[in-house]
């Protein structure tokens, strides 16, 4: 009887321990409130079971492709865009011009804002306030002095047929304030031909009378008007602009008849004036490049040195990509805001048998 209960005893107090130890064991197998709250915050700031994680997830995320903004996507339009037309096109356009104002409506403008001309009081230089150089081909004067506004001008270089360089400067008419900073642009890029395509005043001024009738000095220079021939078409003056013992020979054709913001009514008298600038480049002084401005230096000013390079283009070729000389001209500066320049071709093709059996 003894024996027995001491066996029943020991089993109950081994019952008892292994109770314990499987209590010691949940214990440690569930973890306390503040061990939860531990980990719960390492895993919120990084512990390695997420790195690995995140690691392990890199292999699922599709490669990162360059992002195209607005102006990449202008510029690839504008460089790669064309649409040639032979001769016989060209005639057959002339019947409904449908096609080529659509083709014209798309083309982007390549529109400057002022935040991308970081030059303090550029806009006391500029006519229009919301008509400004690109600033990748915009021309900057090297003699005005050592401050960045004072490099300043509204003007462009612009490519030129078969892709020459700088082969024109496309710029607004000149202000009360900007007159001298003209004369610079001319003298430092030996430029030997001026084009004014518009009047000093169009219900208002469209530009200031920046030569003199005879002789007059601005700022440095010094300007002679030598010789003046006139047409019902356009004006022609000899200049000689002399800065210290240096005197160069320039000559200015100023071209009135064509209103702003309109096209020609005829397209032959333009055409006399692409002849009449072919004309003044045999005898040029200088290679300079040719100076072309109306009053923004964006609508007839692009539309005449589209018409000159697409002239060209149908005398070397018997075709004339118009598409492609906007959008090649819209790369330098935003020309073409305005006038459709086709008409002008056309009326080429329609109207002249000059320019070189054009």
């Amino acid at each position: 009887m003894v024996q027995a209960c001491l066996v029943c005893s020991r089993v109950h107090r081994g019952s008892l321990a292994a109770q314990a130890a499987a209590a010691d064991m949940d214990k440690a197998e569930k973890p306390s409130p503040s061990a939860k709250k531990h980990v719960r915050l390492q895993e919120r700031r990084g512990s390695n079971v997420s790195l690995v994680l995140d690691m392990s997830s890199l292999g699922n995320v599709e490669p990162i492709q360059p992002v195209c903004t607005p102006r990449d996507i202008t510029l690839k339009f504008l460089r790669t865009s064309s649409h040639m037309l032979r001769k016989q096109e060209l005639q057959q356009h002339a019947q409904s011009l449908a096609q080529l104002q659509e083709e014209f409506s798309k083309i982007p403008p390549n529109f400057v804002s002022p935040e991308e001309l970081e030059i303090p009081g550029h806009a006391l230089k500029d006519r229009y306030k919301t008509i400004l150089p690109n600033p990748e081909s915009r021309v900057c004067l090297r003699r005005a002095g050592s401050q960045e506004e004072d490099s300043y001008i509204n003007a462009n270089y612009i490519t030129g047929y078969a892709g020459r360089p700088r082969e024109y400067i496309a710029t607004q008419g000149p202000m009360l304030n900007t007159v001298t900073d003209f004369w610079d642009m001319v003298w430092q890029e030996e430029a030997s031909l001026i084009v004014m395509i518009t009047e000093l005043q169009e219900r208002k001024e469209k530009c200031v009378h920046y030569w003199p009738e005879k002789e007059g000095t601005y700022g440095p220079f010094s300007i002679h008007v030598q010789g003046v021939s006139e047409s019902v078409e356009y004006v022609v003056r000899d200049l000689s602009i002399q800065l210290g013992k240096e005197r160069r020979k320039v000559k200015h054709i100023l071209f009135p008849s064509w209103p702003d913001q309109q096209t020609p009514e005829s397209a032959k008298p333009l055409l006399h004036l692409v002849s009449k600038v072919e004309e003044a480049l045999q005898t040029a002084a200088s290679p300079g490049p040719i100076v072309v401005h109306c009053s923004a230096g964006i609508g007839r000013t692009g539309c005449f040195i589209a018409t000159r390079i697409g002239c060209q283009q149908l005398r070397d070729k018997g075709e004339v990509d118009i598409l492609g000389i906007v959008c090649r001209l819209r790369i330098d500066r935003w020309v073409q805001g305005q006038v459709p320049p086709w008409r002008v071709l056309l009326g080429a093709k329609a109207e002249s048998r000059g320019l070189g059996g054009m």
